[in-house]
């Protein structure tokens, strides 16, 4: 089985390419259009893309929701069981029993059986700090990983300080993740334009932004081409 690398570059679509993007226009002289869901974010469209189902069927009916039995409504929760069905690695092994997957950051990442993962999660202190921080199966990685790229820049992934470095972070632990275990199935999330999508507006400059994740896939891509994968990307 042709080992395959899949980079879900958030928030990336056709209207953004341009002078900007030369990586990023070389990848699409072969691609495709994607139809979305409803609705069209993230953790609904991640589910549907493991599952192969809609969000009636794997349960993933937005990136939070009305939990009946608790009487609350809760966002960005990370369990894996959340999401109903089997996933695309347990058809992996249902082909071939040498199939292995690495998640890198794809949502519901916690509670996996997915061979490795990696996530991000913060840790709460009692005083009522959050301390940026990472989840990974096996425990292991997330030493490995904190020691060498350092801790993982949560407060660079979401929110008005997002930059690009969340984004060299995880292409760093999937780089890292190849290089050690080679896995059949590589899953990388890149969310650099979700938030500054929304920061900029309809009308704001991400000429900057654009530069940096044109030059970041293009890094990443040559990397796995020259580990001999596929790389297919997407959006959402």
């Amino acid at each position: 089985m042709r080992r395959t690398v899949v980079l879900n570059v958030a928030g990336l679509s056709r209207s953004l390419l341009g002078e900007q993007t030369p990586c990023l226009n070389a990848l699409a002289s072969s691609s495709a259009l994607i139809r979305p869901i409803c609705p069209a974010v993230t953790c609904s469209m991640q589910a549907t893309y493991l599952t192969g189902k809609l969000p009636t069927e794997h349960g993933i009916v937005g990136n939070g929701w009305y939990f009946r039995d608790l009487s609350e409504i809760f966002f960005w929760r990370q369990s894996n069981r959340l999401i109903q069905g089997d996933k695309i690695w347990h058809a992996g092994r249902n082909r071939d029993a040498s199939f292995s997957c690495a998640n890198s950051f794809w949502w519901y990442n916690m509670a996996s059986d997915a061979d490795w993962s990696v996530t991000p999660r913060p840790v709460y202190c009692a005083d009522g700090r959050k301390l940026p921080d990472c989840y990974t199966a096996p425990s292991q990685l997330r030493r490995q990983f904190t020691k060498s790229f350092g801790s993982f820049p949560l407060f660079r992934f979401w929110g008005p300080a997002t930059s690009i470095a969340a984004s060299q972070w995880i292409a760093a632990a999937a780089r890292a993740l190849e290089e050690q275990f080679q896995p059949t199935l590589q899953l990388v999330y890149l969310p650099h334009l979700d938030y500054v999508l929304q920061k900029a507006g309809p009308h704001g400059s991400l000429g900057k932004d654009l530069r940096e994740l044109d030059t970041l896939c293009g890094t990443l891509v040559d990397f796995f081409f020259s580990r001999a994968c596929r790389v297919i990307m997407l959006s959402e």
